[in-house]
């Protein structure tokens, strides 16, 4: 089997602004609606509609501040209209609610006055931990996803609604989540904490979270891999910490990990156990803009590893097939090595027989 070299071409396109991508991210996962469930579209509509003939044509109420299209009756669109605090006189039907891109700092009470709430968008705005009514979430029993990333949050919000699915806090000032605080989140899947100044998870922090897929603590402070997680979480994205090494046990408690991330966290090929990547689930893992000297040591089930951008001088085939034969072999379909200190001609002669069913090779 002859090395495949693979040449990719990255054509970007850059659109109005790079700032748009920024401001739409939703904290970096993609924001999916059901067109079944009626829910509107996730973009702006600045510049898209004519106020005047919505307003002509719409018979239901609509805050000045906002925009109420008809073909969504129940959606809100008051984004980057310089807000300073959440428009008074929100209809009573409103179920989607579009404020990012203001300079809103607090919330206040007006939000008791709508109970069907289902979305509420804060990204982008100026939002103050010491500055929110605790009262303001308490009634929103519909509530699902609660956006407030890029905020100037210090510590996440306490009385949450029991019923949120997805809790975006990204790049905010964070440095505590605080015991009990999430206890009650009992349906929560995704939480997005990138990006924020954690230090540490304790063991009341994230308890409750039973039904967590995503967990994302990239960007923070952590020194080591935080203990006191859910074993529920598929996902874990943990880059851009500077972590001092895994151990054996760093990731054993989780029950079905399936997507690792560690891309630039200071690691060397020294401070990771052999066993610290012994998961029969994990199908992805990152270790990208790292410090290491050889190919760590992944299960067999693995199929897709970036290695890219580091210093790796050795390709052991033992890292990837603990034997070779008939049945044992490599489920490696990605594996990136490029950015490191090897050659292809440097590969071993029975590498192919280990990674039999490789899809791509990048060196």
């Amino acid at each position: 089997m002859g090395v495949l070299y693979c040449v990719s071409l990255v054509l970007l396109c850059v659109l109005d602004a790079a700032s748009a991508t920024a401001e739409w991210d939703y904290g970096g996962v993609p924001l999916w609606i059901d067109r079944f469930l009626g829910e509107p579209s996730v973009l702006s509509l600045r510049g898209r509609i004519d106020r005047a003939w919505f307003r002509a044509n719409n018979p239901e109420a609509c805050p000045q501040e906002c925009e109420c299209p008809i073909q969504w009756p129940t959606a809100l669109y008051c984004d980057h209209r310089g807000l300073a605090n959440i428009p008074d006189s929100l209809p009573g039907r409103a179920e989607y609610l579009f404020l990012q891109g203001n300079n809103i700092s607090s919330l206040s009470s007006v939000l008791a006055n709508i109970t069907e709430l289902r979305w509420l968008i804060l990204d982008h705005n100026q939002l103050q931990s010491d500055k929110l009514d605790r009262a303001a979430l308490q009634n929103q029993t519909q509530l699902c996803y609660l956006f407030a990333n890029h905020n100037h949050l210090t510590s996440v919000p306490s009385d949450l609604p029991a019923g949120l699915k997805q809790l975006r806090l990204a790049h905010n000032q964070i440095s505590s989540i605080g015991p009990g605080v999430l206890q009650n989140l009992n349906d929560l899947t995704l939480l997005l904490l990138q990006g924020n100044r954690l230090k540490t998870i304790t063991k009341g922090d994230l308890k409750g979270l039973f039904s967590l897929i995503l967990l994302d603590l990239s960007g923070n402070l952590f020194s080591s891999v935080p203990k006191h997680l859910p074993p529920s979480v598929q996902q874990l994205y943990l880059s851009n910490n500077s972590l001092s090494g895994l151990h054996d046990d760093s990731f054993a408690r989780f029950l079905d990990l399936r997507y690792l991330r560690l891309s630039n966290c200071s690691l060397h090929s020294r401070d990771i156990h052999l066993q610290a990547f012994n998961l029969t689930s994990l199908v992805e893992l990152d270790l990208s803009y790292n410090r290491l000297t050889t190919t760590p040591m992944v299960p067999t089930t693995l199929q897709h590893l970036y290695l890219e951008a580091n210093q790796i001088r050795e390709f052991n085939v033992s890292s990837f097939c603990r034997e070779v034969g008939r049945q044992s072999y490599s489920r490696m379909k990605i594996l990136r090595l490029d950015g490191n200190k090897m050659s292809p001609q440097q590969l071993p002669p029975d590498w192919g027989l280990c990674l039999r069913v490789l899809h791509t090779m990048y060196i």
